[in-house]
């Protein structure tokens, strides 16, 4: 893993105290690993702050929605029908940077790869999620 990119249902999972996703940020801090969060994501995690929310966050790169990014999040929704805007910002953002995803929403993912096939998408916990 040399980047990670986290989706809404990893935020929450982290926010949870999931075993799994702790898992992952320990051993990305061990290694190295930037962990990414595409703005997006954190506009549809975000509700108010908590002080556990300000922990997640400084751990984390928020990454800024750029016109590249948007434009082949827009691709992605044009070929992959059903896409949510965010999953398909998520799997660009992870498409750009070579990363892998953590989601709780596998399948959702999934289907983006299609448009996204160099990008690996793996389960937290959750809804959907297989690990």
């Amino acid at each position: 893993m040399s980047e990670a990119t986290f989706d809404t249902g990893a935020l929450i999972a982290l926010e949870r105290r999931s075993q799994r996703i702790r898992q992952v940020v320990t051993r990305a801090v061990v290694l190295g690993v930037r962990i990414s969060v595409p703005a997006a994501v954190v506009t549809e995690w975000w509700r108010a702050r908590t002080d556990a929310r300000e922990r997640i966050l400084s751990l984390l790169e928020v990454e800024p929605l750029s016109e590249r990014i948007a434009k082949a999040a827009g691709e992605a929704l044009a070929a992959v029908p059903g896409a949510s805007a965010i999953d398909a910002i998520v799997m660009a953002s992870a498409a750009a940077r070579g990363a892998v995803v953590y989601t709780s929403d596998v399948d959702d993912l999934e289907r983006l790869r299609s448009h996204f096939p160099a990008v690996r998408v793996f389960g937290v916990g959750g809804p959907g999620a297989r690990t």
